[in-house]
C-alpha cells in the first residue's frame, strides 16, 4: 500500500477508534499501529518499531509528568495553587492573557513546550475555578502561548538545529523569530477566550435543556458511574484520614483540648483554642478567638513564608534550570542540579515539605493519588510515541514531502507544506526540523529563498496538525482533563489557526523586507 494512504488510513482509524467508539486512546494506537506496519509490507519490523517508540516516550516523559503531578495536587491541597493564581489576578488585568505569557516566556528556556506547561497547567486550573472559566480555556492559552515561541523563537531546539544545516545569520533569525512568533502567540490567546465563550454558552444552554427537560441516558449513567470509580481506592482512603484528623480536632462546646499540645497528624497547636467547626482553616486568615494559626498556608504574620512555600516547588526547579542553561561551560554540578528530571525532583521534595500540615499519611496518599494519574497520562503518551515510530518506518513522511514538491506551488508554500507534512505524520516538532531541511537542502537554489526564512516558513508548518499521534496532544488532554474531541477543538484548531497566522507573517516579511 501507498505510504500516503497508510498515514490516512492510520489518522481515519485512530480518529474512528478514540472519538465514536470511545476505545482507550492506548489501545486504539497501538492496534493502529500494527495495522499500519501490517499494511506497510513490514510486519516483523513493526512491533519493534512499537517497542521502540513507547521506551523513548517513557524514557523522556516519564519522570516529568510524574513530578508534575506530584507537585500540583500537593500544592492544590494545601492551598498554594490558590495561593499563586490570587497573586496572578491581583496583579493582572487579564490572567488568561497573563497564562499565555507564562508559557511563552519559559517555553524556550526550559527546552521544552511540554515541561513549560506541565509545571504552569495546575495554576491554569486554579485560575480556572476562581475566574469560574471553563479549563479548556486556560489550558489553551498557556499552551498556545509555550508553543508559539518553542516553534519560532532562537535557540529553541526546533530552530536551532536548521539555522546549523542552513547556515542561517542567527541575530536576523532570533529578530524575525521573536517578531513573529509575538502576534501568533496573541492570537493563540485570542482564539483560547474566544473558546472559553463558546464553552460557557454551550454549558449554559446545555444546563438550561437539563432543568426544563431531565433527560436519563445509558451512556450517561455508564459516564457516571466511570467518573464515580475514577481513582476510587485513593479517594477513599484520603476522605478516611480526613475523617481522622477532624475527630481528633473537634471537641464539643468549644472545650480546650486536654493534651493541649501535639496533634496526631502532625500540627503542633500553639494557641491551645480549640475550633468548633473542628475544619483546618486553609486560607491563613485570622480566627475569630484572636490567634493565629501557624499550621495552615499562612505561616506567620508577614505571610512571606506562606508565599515561599507556594511558589518554591514550581518557580525553584525553574531557576535551576534555567541558571545552568546562562552559562557556555557551566559547571558539572550546575547541569546535574539543572537537568529537568533533576530539578523537577527537587520540586517534589518541596512540595511534600509544604504538604507537612496535611501529615505525613495524607501527603503519602495524595503522591499515591498522582502517581497513578500520571500513568494514564504516560501510557497515551507511549501510545503516540508507538504510532509515530510505525508511520515513520512506512516512509509516509518522505512520501508526502516528495508530492509537495512536485507540484507548481509558490516557493515559500513548499517548505511551510512539507514541514506540515512531516509534523503530522510523526507527531514530534523537533523530529520535524530535523528531517525537513535535508529533504530541502537540494532544492534550496532552486526555491531561491533567504535561510532564515525557510527556516521560518518550515517552522510555521511545525503548528500542523497537533493530532492522535503527537505526546503533545495526550499531554494537554490529561493534565486538562479534557475529552480527545475537546483537544482538538483547542489544541489542534488553536495550533493550525497559529500556524497559518505564522506563514503569512513570514510571507509579509520576506515580500516587503527581501
Amino acid at each position: 500500500m501507498h505510504p500516503v494512504l497508510i498515514f490516512l488510513f492510520a489518522l481515519i482509524a485512530i480518529l474512528l477508534l478514540t472519538a465514536k467508539f470511545r476505545l482507550h486512546p492506548f489501545l486504539s494506537l497501538i492496534f493502529v499501529s500494527l495495522l499500519t506496519g501490517v499494511f506497510a509490507g513490514e510486519p516483523t519490523h513493526t512491533v519493534e518499531a512499537i517497542t521502540q517508540g513507547l521506551g523513548s516516550v517513557f524514557s523522556r516523559f516519564a519522570i516529568i509528568i510524574t513530578s508534575g503531578s506530584i507537585i500540583g495536587l500537593l500544592l492544590q491541597k494545601t492551598g498554594g495553587m490558590s495561593l499563586i493564581a490570587s497573586d496572578i489576578m491581583r496583579f493582572s488585568r487579564n490572567p488568561l492573557f497573563a497564562l499565555n505569557i507564562l508559557g511563552f516566556l519559559f517555553s524556550v528556556p526550559t527546552m521544552c513546550y511540554i515541561l513549560a506547561y506541565v509545571i504552569f497547567i495546575p495554576i491554569a486550573k486554579e485560575l480556572a475555578t476562581k475566574l469560574n472559566n471553563p479549563s479548556i480555556s486556560t489550558a489553551t492559552a498557556l499552551a498556545l502561548g509555550a508553543v508559539a515561541s518553542f516553534n519560532l523563537v532562537y535557540p529553541s531546539p526546533v530552530i536551532i538545529s536548521a539555522a546549523e544545516e542552513l547556515s542561517a545569520n542567527t541575530d536576523t533569525l532570533i529578530l524575525l523569530g521573536f517578531f513573529i512568533a509575538v502576534p501568533t502567540s496573541t492570537v493563540g490567546y485570542i482564539y483560547a477566550r474566544r473558546l472559553g465563550k463558546i464553552e460557557t454558552a454551550r454549558i449554559s444552554m446545555s444546563n438550561s435543556q437539563r432543568e426544563v427537560q431531565p433527560e436519563f441516558t445509558e451512556a450517561a449513567f455508564t459516564e457516571g458511574v466511570e467518573a464515580a470509580q475514577k481513582d476510587e481506592a485513593g479517594v477513599i482512603q484520603e476522605k478516611a484520614i480526613e475523617a481522622q484528623r477532624e475527630y481528633r480536632v473537634q471537641k464539643k462546646d468549644g472545650v480546650q483540648r486536654k493534651d493541649g499540645v501535639q496533634r496526631k497528624d502532625g500540627v503542633q497547636r500553639e494557641d491551645g483554642v480549640q475550633r468548633k467547626d473542628g475544619v483546618q482553616r486553609k486560607d491563613g486568615v485570622q480566627r475569630k478567638d484572636g490567634v493565629q494559626r501557624k499550621d495552615a498556608v499562612q505561616r506567620n504574620e508577614n505571610g512571606k513564608s506562606s508565599r515561599f512555600e507556594a511558589y518554591a516547588p514550581i518557580f525553584f526547579p525553574l531557576f535551576l534550570i534555567l541558571f545552568q542553561a546562562v552559562f557556555e561551560h557551566p559547571h558539572p554540578l550546575f547541569v546535574f542540579l539543572g537537568n529537568p528530571n533533576v530539578a523537577l525532583l527537587i520540586g517534589v521534595l518541596l512540595s511534600i515539605f509544604s504538604g507537612r500540615v496535611l501529615g505525613f499519611a495524607m501527603v503519602r496518599v495524595l503522591v499515591e493519588k498522582a502517581v497513578r494519574r500520571s500513568g494514564v497520562v504516560l501510557l497515551d503518551l507511549c501510545g503516540g510515541g508507538a504510532l509515530g515510530a510505525t508511520l515513520a518506518m512506512t516512509g509516509a513522511g518522505e512520501a508526502l514531502g516528495r508530492l509537495f514538491l512536485q507540484l507548481n506551488l509558490p516557493h515559500i508554500l513548499v517548505p511551510f507544506l512539507v514541514a506540515a507534512a512531516l509534523q503530522t505524520v510523526q507527531g514530534s516538532r523537533v523530529v520535524t526540523m530535523l528531517v525537513a531541511p535535508s529533504l530541502l537542502l537540494p532544492l534550496v537554489p532552486e526555491l531561491g529563498l533567504p535561510a532564515e526564512i525557510l527556516i521560518l516558513a518550515m517552522a510555521s508548518g511545525t503548528f500542523m496538525i497537533s493530532h492522535v499521534n503527537d505526546p503533545f496532544f495526550w499531554i494537554f488532554g490529561e493534565l486538562a482533563e479534557l475529552e480527545p474531541s475537546e483537544v482538538f477543538r483547542s489544541n489542534t484548531l488553536g495550533g493550525a489557526l497559529m500556524g497559518v497566522v505564522s506563514f503569512l507573517l513570514v510571507s509579509g516579511v520576506y515580500v516587503f523586507f527581501y
